[in-house]
């Protein structure tokens, strides 16, 4: 009988809902008709995988000497354990609590962790993923110390009461034996000794057991006898004890920076008493307290002296000191700085035993942020190089990208260059965390994740097979100049602190093109090579962005481009610039506001550049007027266009990266057309000025104004585009920043004034231009005002795009390229409203809804995201051409079609020009994610160069250099050639090209909104991944959009996860669970099936070390080790029955009651099956005996029933 499936049947119910939605017109093919889906729920599967990264808040720490393994405990109740390079495991305690001790069950696969919830927990680690066995909670003892002897079941847990319990760890249940605090103190004792600091048994005698409690009084009990043999006073409180390997002294640090050594025979005063980091007075007299030495630990050696090492003990007067580690051997001593504060330290041993010599090689040190391993054995005390991935929080993550199936020559290319980069002076011997074993996972696709951090810094990461390694490391900061001091630090900062965070990056996998963008508003594009070079001049080129309501803009002068968006018929390019940059001088005095000046300063002196990243342009935005330049929220670059898009909340901007040229500059209210019934209006309570033409300059064009200007005119004649007025730059800044109730001169009375101050200013400040230079002013002054006093009308209605102004600065070393570019600097006359100011933060200021009323949220409709593709940019194209998606905060996707110059050395002469095509569709919501399919739904990605070295020979460069060739226009008439995916904070649509239809529709969600949406290929397929603000993540098959997956997984309860959270193909995603971890996890069910092999194992098999030999005269006089029949003193038998009340035993999921049902794998399934079919028979057996027993039952009932009523037919009733 076929098997019955409940998911197929929601599938087939959620493709009818969502097929009964879509939207589509009458004539137009359906696609989903055509396209074979083959995504179902089988596919889909949501798991954790590994956390990688520092344990976040860290409390404690424990090792096993002989599995070579380290366990970590944090604040927050979760367990990090690290084997070899590779090797790591996270598992988490369900209440949360902050865990305070560790202890290894050595060489036995287990660990017991206790919290500040007072719970115990006995973990197994045979097993790839941890589980835990059993866990104790006391309900009337707080726990402060616990002690589990090397080879022993019985382990020690002190309280806060003073009081110590003993529990079997095999069966989790508490001994009947319990040293009491009374009894241990002296009677004579008035106050109570304090909670318990300390647990050690006799390293020569497991009878003997020694406690210390908090003020300062040491007792040394008899297991045996119940009693205290001896007790050590001391005035000053305790915070640890170690012993010597032969059990006959001991060593206390104290809270006044005092070490005192005890000889276990003489309790009354202490053998030693030191200060290690103490003044010595010479008087004699008690040296200066010291603050307190947390932790102290003493080892021996057979060939030296012993080791002693501790932390804390520093002097009172070191005030900002760093946290110190000291280690003294024999009669040096040697401090060793940390960079953050000593959490815990341990030191690593060649034996477990404790009563052997114990020839201490490493100390481990836990920070607050980092993992220090120190080697002994070397001179100096170097330090071992760290094979995990601690280092993803050396500064701030502030963006994260993931990319699956990269090519496979990336990985070697970046390690190469990576590894020129490492630290010197690291110890020469192999990291002595060594335990575990890799998983054996078929997962063998190269994986990589690039994250950005506050200091500028960018990581390249190596992902793959599960594992986390640092390839490369770029620093975006070294091409700025940085400020020394306080006094000069930059007064353009938009940003107080950390002005080189990183905003968001694009790469290119393929190309290995890499574009940054920074929060003080600056792009940089990098290139990838092999070689080294040093830079002269770093390139720089700044673009004036601003937002302007009522679009009347005047071309400024002098390093400016302003590009004249083309009809959609004819296409136009921009202004063409040949000649280098140069550098703009802009206004920062008091006098006035600040003014086309960057944020940040470039680098004058030559930057030398290692193999790896290299810079190729800077891209800064400048201050308007005194309004800082906006952040930039989205961004994108084609190695195959040689183009980099930037957007923010003013527009966007299009940079040639191959000519070093603005080619674009557009505000986004631009981007509509006057007949588009999604173009957003900006209502300005301001009047409306005249048109005026719109006279694109620049540095390199002098000499082709006269043409140029021309050509400006004609267009403005023949198109249907409306600019923006020509004689802004004569307002001065306080008009600009007028109210709009405030009076003002009237456009129509002005007309004649503006246009004579236009050519005024030109003529002083171009005089180092020719005449006729100036008199082509006056002409294209003179043909625009005439053109428009005769169409006013005309003009108002054909009104489509206001221009933008843009200003372009890059450095030069011509003098004459300066001189000409000083003057024909104009100033600026429009600024920014105060409502387009977005937020530094980008924390979610977007719109949440389709219907915007008020003109605050009309301009803020920033540019959000942007996809380079090659399509049908009009309805009515039948061959594909290069285009731009561009999305915006408001919903809205326009496109814009690329004209292209040939390639060659005509690329890099002639310009690229943009038409504008109108909206191509409208959602609900900001727009995350756009993608285009092919008739069959196969991702069409864009169009990539593939790499060469940019310092190789140009015949190497020629090899290695082409482009890929776009996906083919459909043959068949009538069928559709492409789907266009696009995806909001609200709703997904697919819409048909190039007919541009809408063909399918899916709301994803009502109640809150999508942070994360990427097209992604899963099983040989594409469709969507969101990530809702609600925890919920989502997956869309492509292009019917059926769901496929929606799992409550994550609730938004930190801007960490929504500005980290991406998604990979392959069914990979991660984000930043905490400050210092990334958490990947899984959406695929291949992945999540082989999980368990591809995971790494913590434990294997070991041959526990021989115990050290007690020679013949130590045997025969009884010198050696005294043994201890704990079972026996500890035992029910003995020791009786602990008080229920005291603690409750709870059984873990891991432990035989746990796992009754929790079989995983076929086996599992097989067996439950079975195990099912068994006792499902073995009730029916049941039923039907009970059956025949009840039938026999009334069978024999209704017999005797018979007998009766003939035995009392005929009798009357007396005779009854």
């Amino acid at each position: 009988m076929k098997k019955f499936n409940i998911r197929k049947v929601l599938d087939g119910l959620t493709a009818a809902s969502s097929s009964s939605s879509a939207t589509a017109q009458p004539g137009t093919p359906r696609e989903n008709d055509v396209v074979l889906e083959t995504l179902q729920s089988e596919h889909f599967q949501l798991c954790k995988t590994v956390r990688h990264g520092f344990p976040y808040q860290p409390s404690s720490m424990a090792f096993d000497p002989v599995q070579k393994i380290l366990a970590i405990g944090t604040q927050t109740g979760a367990l990090r354990l690290f084997g070899r390079a590779g090797v790591e495991c996270y598992c988490q305690h369900e209440s949360g609590a902050a865990v305070i001790q560790l202890q290894f069950l050595i060489n036995e696969g287990a660990l017991v962790s206790a919290l500040t919830d007072d719970s115990i927990h006995l973990w197994n680690l045979r097993q790839k993923i941890p589980a835990i066995l059993h866990s104790l909670k006391f309900n009337r003892e707080r726990i402060t110390y616990c002690h589990l002897p090397f080879q022993s079941k019985w382990l020690y847990i002190g309280s806060e009461r003073g009081n110590i319990h003993i529990v079997n760890v095999e069966s989790f249940t508490l001994s009947g034996y319990v040293i009491m605090w009374n009894k241990a103190i002296e009677l004579s004792t008035k106050t109570h000794p304090g909670p318990v600091v300390h647990i050690s048994d006799n390293p020569m005698d497991e009878g003997k057991l020694l406690i210390g409690f908090e003020c300062g009084v040491v007792v040394l009990w008899d297991l045996k006898c119940k009693k205290a043999d001896y007790r050590y006073n001391y005035d000053e409180a305790i915070h640890s004890v170690a012993w010597h390997h032969e059990g006959k002294q001991f060593v206390c640090s104290h809270s006044d920076g005092t070490l005192t050594t005890w000889n276990v025979r003489v309790p009354a005063k202490p053998a030693h008493i030191i200060t290690p980091h103490g003044k010595q007075p010479k008087d004699g007299k008690k040296p200066e307290p010291c603050k307190p030495i947390l932790k102290v630990e003493y080892k021996t050696t057979r060939a030296g002296d012993p080791f002693m090492v501790l932390s804390g003990g520093l002097s009172y007067d070191t005030v900002g000191r760093r946290a110190c580690l000291t280690v003294v051997h024999g009669k040096s001593t040697t401090v060793l700085e940390m960079d953050y504060p000593i959490v815990d330290f341990l030191t690593l041993c060649e034996t477990p035993y404790p009563n052997d010599f114990q020839e201490p090689y490493a100390v481990v040190v836990l920070l607050e942020k980092d993992l220090v391993v120190i080697d002994l054995g070397q001179t100096g005390y170097p330090i071992f190089e760290s094979p995990y991935p601690l280092s993803i929080h050396e500064s701030p993550v502030t963006c994260c990208e993931y990319f699956a199936d990269c090519p496979s020559e990336l990985i070697p290319a970046l390690y190469s260059v990576g590894s020129r980069q490492k630290r010197q002076g690291f110890s020469k011997k192999e990291w002595p965390i060594s335990g575990g074993n890799w998983g054996q996972g078929t997962q063998s696709y190269p994986e990589i994740i690039i994250t950005g951090h506050a200091d500028g810094s960018i990581k390249f990461w190596d992902a793959s097979a599960l594992m986390l390694q640092v390839l490369y490391k770029l620093k975006t900061a070294k091409v700025f100049e940085r400020a020394r001091g306080k006094e000069e630090k930059p007064t353009a900062d938009i940003v107080d602190e950390d002005p080189f965070a990183i905003q968001t990056l694009s790469w290119c996998p393929e190309s290995r093109m890499l574009c940054v963008a920074g929060v003080s508003a600056h792009v940089i594009v990098y290139r990838f090579s092999k070689q080294d070079i040093t830079t002269e001049v770093v390139e720089l080129l700044e673009v004036r962005m601003q937002c302007d309501f009522n679009g009347v803009d005047s071309p400024v002068l002098g390093g400016e481009q302003t590009s004249a968006l083309p009809t959609p018929a004819a296409s136009c390019s921009p202004q063409e610039s040949e000649s280098p940059f140069q550098p703009s001088t802009g206004s920062n005095s008091s006098d006035g506001p600040r003014d086309n000046i960057p944020c940040l300063q470039v680098r004058s002196s030559p930057l030398k550049q290692s193999p790896g990243y290299q810079v190729e342009l800077v891209i800064q935005l400048v201050w308007v007027s005194g309004e800082p330049p906006q952040q930039i929220t989205s961004l994108a670059v084609n190695s195959s266009y040689g183009l980099v898009v930037f957007g923010n909340c003013n527009g966007l901007a299009v940079v040639d990266y191959l000519q070093k040229t603005l080619l674009l500059n557009l505000g986004t209210s631009e981007l509509y057309s006057p007949s588009d019934p999604c173009q957003r209006q900006p209502r300005s309570p301001r009047k409306p000025r005249q048109p005026s033409g719109d006279v694109p300059t620049g540095t390199s064009y002098m000499s082709r104004l006269s043409s140029l200007y021309s050509q400006s005119v004609n267009k403005l004649r023949s198109s249907h585009f409306r600019f923006c007025d020509a004689s802004d730059g004569v307002n001065n800044s306080e008009e600009r920043c007028k109210s709009p109730t405030s009076g003002s001169p009237s456009p129509c009375n002005s007309d004649d004034e503006r246009k004579q101050n236009f050519i005024e200013k030109v003529k002083v400040k171009g005089r180092r231009f020719s005449k006729t230079v100036a008199s082509d002013f006056a002409k294209m002054s003179r043909k625009i005002s005439s053109s428009s006093e005769q169409k006013p009308e005309s003009d108002c209605q054909s009104k489509k795009w206001r221009s933008r102004r843009c200003k372009t600065r890059v450095c030069c070393l011509k003098e004459e390229a300066k001189a000409s570019g000083a003057s024909l600097k104009e100033p600026v006359s429009s600024t920014m409203s105060d409502s387009c100011q977005y937020a530094k933060d980008n924390a979610f200021t977007r719109s949440r809804s389709s219907s915007v009323t008020s003109i605050d949220r009309e301009s803020r409709e920033a540019i959000s995201s942007f996809y380079f593709c090659e399509s049908f940019p009009r309805k009515s194209d039948s061959l594909l051409s290069p285009c731009l998606l561009v999305g915006t905060s408001q919903g809205s996707v326009m496109m814009l079609a690329l004209s292209l110059p040939p390639g060659g050395d005509q690329r890099l002469q002639q310009p690229l020009s943009f038409a504008s095509c109108g909206t191509l569709v409208r959602l609900k919501g900001g727009i995350l994610t756009m993608g285009l399919l092919d008739a069959t739904g196969i991702l069409l990605p864009p169009s990539y160069e593939q790499w060469y070295d940019p310092n190789a020979s140009d015949e190497e460069k020629e090899k290695s250099r082409r482009r890929r060739p776009p996906s083919p226009p459909s043959s068949q008439e009538g069928q559709e050639a492409q789907f266009a995916v696009v995806c909001s904070e609200k709703q997904a649509k697919v819409v048909a090209m190039p007919s541009q239809t809408c063909i399918h529709k899916h709301n994803i969600t009502e109640t809150s909104f999508v942070l994360r949406a990427d097209v992604v290929q899963v099983a040989g397929a594409y469709c969507i991944t969101c990530f809702c603000a609600n925890g919920h993540i989502m997956t869309l098959s492509l292009p019917s959009l059926r769901p496929l997956l929606d799992v409550n997984y994550l609730p938004l309860t930190d801007m960490r996860i929504a500005r980290t959270f991406c998604f990979s193909n392959l069914g990979q995603a991660l984000y930043l669970t905490s400050p210092t971890e990334i958490q990947r996890i899984t959406y695929s069910q291949e992945t999540c099936d082989n999980l368990q092999e591809m995971l790494s194992e913590l434990f294997t098999p070991v041959e526990t070390p021989e115990a050290p030999n007690r020679g013949f005269f130590k045997g025969l006089f009884g010198g050696g080790a005294q043994s201890l029949d704990r079972e026996d003193l500890f035992g029910e038998t003995t020791a009786g029955k602990a008080s229920r009340s005291l603690a409750q035993h709870i059984p873990g999921p891991g432990s035989m009651e746990g796992m009754k049902g929790a079989a995983s794998g076929v086996v599992g399934d097989l067996a439950r099956a079975r195990i099912a079919l068994d006792e499902r028979g073995q009730k029916l057996g049941e039923l039907e005996e009970r059956t025949a027993a009840m039938m026999a039952s009334a069978e024999s009932f209704s017999k005797h029933a018979h007998d009766m009523m003939l035995k009392y037919k005929d009798k009357k009733w007396y005779q009854l």
